[in-house]
Order: structure tokens, then sequence, then C-alpha cells
């Protein structure tokens, strides 16, 4: 997703971080690559993060500014 705004993880997310789980995730992805998109949902002017937090900071870690992502549409009730 080049040149978009940031992702906005929301605090609830952001507090399930695992620095472990981070490092090992990086190390995992310098070797193999990222296999798995993260997941995000459009609202208003950013991209809010739904699946892939250890992706997306394993990735930062490693001084990436690009990500596999899927956009997620939002389901209407």
């Amino acid at each position: 997703m080049h040149g978009h705004s940031p992702s906005y993880v929301p605090a609830k997310r952001a507090k399930t971080l695992d620095q472990n789980k981070v490092l090992t995730l990086a190390e995992d992805i310098l070797q193999n690559g990222q296999t798995t998109p993260i997941q995000l949902r459009a609202d208003n002017k950013r991209f809010v993060l739904i699946e892939g937090l250890h992706r997306l900071e394993a990735i930062r870690a490693l001084g990436g500014d690009t990500i596999e992502a899927y956009l997620v549409r939002a389901r209407l009730h």
C-alpha cells in the first residue's frame, strides 16, 4: 500500500503486542518474505488495522515502508 496514509492501530489491539513475536516474525519475513497479507479497512482518510499487528510491527522493525494488505469491506447491517 504505497503512498497511503499510515494505518491506525486500535488501542485494544495495540495492547496485545508481543515484542518476542515481532522479532520472530521479523526473522521469518527476512528469510521468506511476507507470506500472509495484513487486513485493513478504510475509515475516512485512513486505514484501520483489523488483523496483522505483529506482521506490521515486524516489517516496521525491518525498516520496511510497504506491506501487503487486504482491504476488507465493512459489512452493512
